[in-house]
């Protein structure tokens, strides 16, 4: 097994006194993160995923309950947000102080329906796991090992079976066919899941560049809204995540285009098929610009980032490619795959905003800040 960088920080959290929630993308390895932990432990799993374990446990008694859980020192429910009212029934179990650790995950934000934020406010610690990082790899297969394989990474993406497994193409094209929608096409009940895939390509194709939502709902045939809370649906699945652009006014911030990044180069890759060499492909800025912003997304996250980040570009196009805010400090990246592209930052940041650090990221040097 390939040690995950979250596990110290669920480990941290482990009291008996709150649930912890492991969210992520499916097929990212939660049950297997959980397994680990849970070691030498008596424990009683449900897979929400089992129709007759919803069946059971939607709107369970609390004497049943406590009947059920009697014998364990720890209970996970796998795929909690499947679970009709699971947060209520969590809740008791909580408050009941039996002292039993409680771990439910979930490969959507869970809020989809409610069944777990309101019942368990004050009552949570909450954990993200993400495709595998650049660093656990690293740190599984040595670091020379991992450079080698960047072309590989770059292309078929980090989802744990993808990276151990020869079946890289079929992998992928199974998990971005539906199975990472499952959560949405079912809890959600989308009316049209074609146009979510039709819009998962166009994002796939705009990748790294700011997106309009007027522009994607003429594409579409659609009105705005929709367009808007598709992508809503998106991110919290895990699919995807938006970049919005950094400027002094807030207002602004929220009214401009985002930029919408994938969480994994593979599924992007497996949306438009195109699994090709890099040097055959007219796509490589755009695939090492996600590469390294999603690996930023998942050390920031890991290590308990509380600051911002965003993009930065001016009415004249110049642009930062990567912004991290903390303590009103500010570090900027400009990313290119090419080492011996020269890059300057444009003087109307860097004399506007006075950031701390600046860098440049390339293919020789990424790992430096990661």
């Amino acid at each position: 097994m390939i040690a995950r960088d979250v596990s110290k920080n669920i480990v941290e959290d482990w009291t008996n006194q709150k649930a912890i929630i492991v969210l992520g993308p499916r097929q990212v390895g939660k049950t297997t993160l959980i397994q680990k932990l849970v070691e030498n432990k008596k424990v009683l799993f449900l897979n929400g995923d089992n129709p007759q374990t919803r069946l059971t446990f939607a709107n369970a008694n609390f004497n049943f309950l406590l009947q059920t859980v009697h014998d364990y020192d720890v209970i996970v429910i796998d795929e909690a947000q499947r679970i009709q009212n699971i947060g209520v029934t969590a809740k008791m179990l909580i408050d009941a102080k039996l002292d039993k650790q409680i771990i439910l995950t979930g490969s959507s934000s869970l809020d989809l329906g409610n069944e777990i934020n309101e019942p368990l406010t004050g009552r949570k610690w909450e954990h993200q796991l993400f495709p595998l990082s650049w660093n656990e790899v690293k740190n599984h297969y040595t670091f020379a090992n991992a450079y080698e394989r960047l072309e590989e990474f770059l292309i078929y993406g980090l989802y744990p079976e993808v990276v151990t497994e020869s079946k890289k193409q079929k992998i992928l094209l199974q998990l971005a066919g539906s199975y990472l929608y499952k959560d949405i096409l079912e809890l959600v009940n989308i009316k049209k899941p074609d146009l979510l895939m039709k819009l998962l390509n166009a994002l796939a194709l705009q990748l790294g560049s700011e997106v309009s939502y007027n522009e994607l709902s003429k594409i579409l045939g659609v009105d705005r809204m929709t367009v808007v809370n598709y992508i809503d649906l998106l991110e919290k699945a895990f699919v995807i995540f938006r970049l919005y652009p950094y400027s002094s006014n807030q207002r602004n911030e929220i009214t401009s285009k985002p930029k919408i990044y994938f969480y994994d180069n593979g599924i992007r890759n497996a949306i438009i098929g195109q699994f090709a060499p890099l040097v055959n492909r007219q796509d490589l800025g755009a695939l090492f610009e996600n590469f390294f912003i999603s690996e930023k997304i998942k050390k920031l996250t890991y290590n308990g980032f509380y600051g911002k980040t965003h993009y930065w570009r001016n009415t004249q196009q110049a642009e930062i490619d990567f912004i991290e805010i903390l303590e009103n400090e500010i570090s900027a990246y400009e990313i290119k795959y090419n080492p011996n592209k020269k890059v300057l930052f444009t003087k109307s940041f860097t004399e506007k905003y006075h950031p701390k650090n600046t860098y440049v990221v390339n293919k020789d040097n990424f790992w430096e800040y990661l």
